[in-house]
């Protein structure tokens, strides 16, 4: 792991462990861990949370964050336990790391988990019907590279992953990076990190990095948020701009100040993240199909 990558992971590991300190499932939802999902003991394992008192109304799968060297379902357990409570079923899974796992393993592992939904949506609850997914950070960059590769089949051509029969209702993209030919040509700060996930030579990957050409008026309707302390801020209005240029329904919305920093919105029991929380959560069920 290079250094950046190693720095990276222990800040997050240090930030995650002090917010979520104390924290544990509240009593009206029904949390089920460990669930396998793929071939690997170590790396295919998801967790579903729901509702007790309440039926779903649709599925959110969770994409974590953690600049591709870092993350697991443990640090959006709570997260993803408020996203159950507001009536949501919601599946949070592992997938395979940098720097032992390179490009394209976790969109690999994705599918991997949307084939699962689809095959176990009877016996867990799961509407294929109605599929939200959110991801943040990194995550978000793979959520905004699933749904291209979801609603354009020349996409999923190029990068060989053919995902299974269901529907796409929105997706919420939170302080992320999107522009993955842009990102991969620099040489310093988070670039460092991303040669662990895409070797130091990521322009042998050709074509599949160019996710943003393939975006159509098919790419599911979007919510875009980050911060005044985002380090990725200014990666949010540009893509904003692109989806609402190729006739993508599309929101973004800049929270709070400075001090307001990267995945702001995972600790949710802020004002701020709350707002946040709830003003993409609304936008995304106006997509929602009653059935």
């Amino acid at each position: 792991m290079s250094i950046a990558g190693f720095l990276f992971k222990t800040k997050c590991e240090i930030y995650d462990t002090k917010r979520d300190r104390g924290r544990t499932v509240p009593g009206n939802i029904e949390y089920i861990e460990g669930l396998r999902y793929g071939n690997d003991p170590k790396w295919h394992t998801l967790d579903i949370c729901r509702p007790k008192d309440r039926k779903s109304r649709a599925t959110v799968i969770n994409v974590h964050g953690g600049g591709y060297v870092y993350g697991s379902t443990k640090p959006y357990k709570f997260y993803c336990c408020d996203l159950a409570a507001r009536g949501f079923t919601v599946v949070s899974f592992n997938y395979r790391l940098a720097p032992k796992y390179k490009f394209p393993a976790p969109l690999e592992d994705l599918n991997a988990v949307m084939q699962w939904v689809c095959a176990n949506c009877e016996e867990y609850g799961l509407d294929t019907e109605n599929i939200m997914m959110v991801g943040d950070s990194a995550g978000a960059q793979l959520a905004s590279q699933y749904a291209a590769i979801w609603s354009n089949g020349e996409y999923a051509d190029v990068m060989g992953v053919k995902p299974p029969k269901f529907r796409l209702a929105a997706v919420g993209l939170n302080c992320g990076m999107y522009d993955m030919v842009e990102f991969t040509k620099k040489k310093s700060g988070i670039s460092s990190l991303l040669r662990d996930y895409f070797t130091s030579n990521p322009q042998r990957f050709g074509e599949k990095l160019r996710v943003l050409d393939y975006i159509t008026a098919d790419f599911p309707p979007t919510y875009l948020l980050s911060s005044k302390g985002d380090f990725l801020l200014d990666c949010c209005e540009p893509m904003a701009e692109l989806l609402l240029e190729k006739g993508v329904p599309c929101e973004y919305k800049i929270y709070g100040d400075e001090n307001t920093g990267h995945v702001f919105h995972v600790d949710f029991h802020t004002e701020t993240a709350k707002q946040a929380n709830d003003d993409e959560l609304g936008f995304m069920s106006r997509y929602i199909v009653n059935r």
